[in-house]
């Protein structure tokens, strides 16, 4: 078996190389499905390593494989996601994004570059393994239909078939040199509200001529917050927000219209369908009931990402193994969505959490904003582990 004291030589002498990937992917971002450069330039990348069964899927998506002894023995998948947000960086670094309103405000530019790293650590060591080892650097993760669904229906899963895929992702709440896991549920489905409120303006100074449809708004989005606090159960988490909100009236104008965007999550698929029922039938029946009109459309979003339990305790042994015990933390449900849970629907995968958080250094900012940035320390061990778990888990 390959000693974790050898994986971790290799990446502490591979880490300036990954630190200048990852910063040239901060400079260069692109946006969902708009991946490009970032495809051409890791399938460069690939290539100095040495890797050489390299296929494009999904579009902007790259594929390759490295195959130890025996490969046929067992392929086990990596992810990396590769796409930005459309958000204008505000950071002071030598690396800032290039891209005026793009930015890596997500880590996908640390996933990429960590995958990279392993994927060299993986092949300089692919003759002390047996299996294959699946590099999947996916496209599109921070838009619907999210690119794990678009690789799945492109094959990525099979030849050779998929047998466990891991991923990781940042997160800025966990200290630097920390990672964190969590068995079975652990991040929400995610669906889309696009809400028009049809009413009949005027003056503000005669509603009763009017039909107002700010009112109608008004009511629409305190009552559908029953649905969450009367309709789920109290076991099963749910989270309906709305961020967006536009009345285009004045002081004294009461517009015809108002328009509505929100997010519904949860962790039930068969609450999720019938609070998608639930809400649309009250906003609607409101509306008519106050004499306006309500279009209501639900973009359904990804699914629920469930940590396989088995595959995810033995992860959670080979990173105590590789970082110490008290480096690795337990993590708890988290609201928020990734794509990834289209391949924890297919398969046995296990999603877990890369700390990048350094205090002392400032760096504390979450992902989606405009100063996130990570401690690049953490490079190091998203590339020595992700390895170690992977060469693991071949074995396994």
């Amino acid at each position: 078996m390959i000693a974790s004291k050898k994986i971790k030589e290799i990446a502490k002498a591979i880490q300036p190389n990954v630190i200048a990937n990852r910063r040239h992917i901060h400079q260069h971002p692109e946006l969902s499905f708009n991946e490009f450069e970032t495809q051409k330039f890791v399938e460069e990348q690939l290539k100095t390593i040495g890797i050489t069964n390299i296929v494009r899927m999904a579009n902007t998506g790259v594929v390759a494989l490295i195959k130890g002894k025996n490969p046929d023995k067992k392929t086990i998948g990596l992810r990396g996601d590769m796409d930005a947000l459309p958000i204008d960086e505000k950071n002071k670094t030598d690396y800032i994004s290039k891209n005026i309103g793009v930015m890596h405000a997500c880590g996908h530019d640390v996933h990429t570059s960590s995958l990279l790293g392993a994927a060299a650590i993986l092949f300089q060591l692919k003759d002390e393994f047996e299996g294959t080892i699946k590099l999947i650097f996916q496209p599109g993760e921070e838009k619907l239909p999210g690119g794990a669904s678009l690789l799945i229906k492109d094959g990525v899963l099979k030849n050779p078939e998929v047998k466990n895929m891991i991923g990781q992702h940042v997160m800025p709440l966990l200290p630097v040199g920390k990672v964190g896991f969590r068995e079975g549920l652990y991040m929400a489905s995610t669906d889309e509200l696009y809400v028009k409120v049809i009413g009949k303006g005027g003056h503000g100074a005669m509603p009763q001529l009017n039909i107002d449809p700010v009112l109608i708004a008004a009511h629409i989005i305190t009552s559908l917050q029953q649905i969450v606090s009367r309709n789920a159960s109290p076991i099963i988490p749910s989270v309906l927000s709305f961020g967006k909100v536009i009345a285009n009236g004045a002081t004294n104008v009461i517009p015809n219209e108002v328009y509505m965007e929100g997010t519904f999550r949860t962790l039930d698929e068969t609450w999720r369908s019938e609070a998608h029922i639930k809400m649309k039938r009250m906003a609607e029946m409101i509306a008519e009931s106050m004499g306006g009109k309500c279009e209501f459309e639900i973009r359904k979003g990804y699914p629920f990402l469930k940590n396989d339990i088995e595959l995810t305790k033995r992860a959670k042994k080979y990173a105590i193994e590789y970082l110490g015990d008290e480096n690795v933390v337990d993590l708890d449900i988290w609201m928020a969505a990734e794509d990834f849970s289209y391949y924890s629907q297919e398969l046995p995968a296990c999603f877990y959490r890369l700390g990048t958080r350094n205090e002392e250094c400032g760096i504390t900012s979450s992902v989606h904003t405009p100063t996130f940035d990570i401690d690049e320390n953490a490079l190091e061990i998203g590339t020595g582990l992700m390895a170690w778990i992977a060469i693991n888990e071949l074995a396994s």
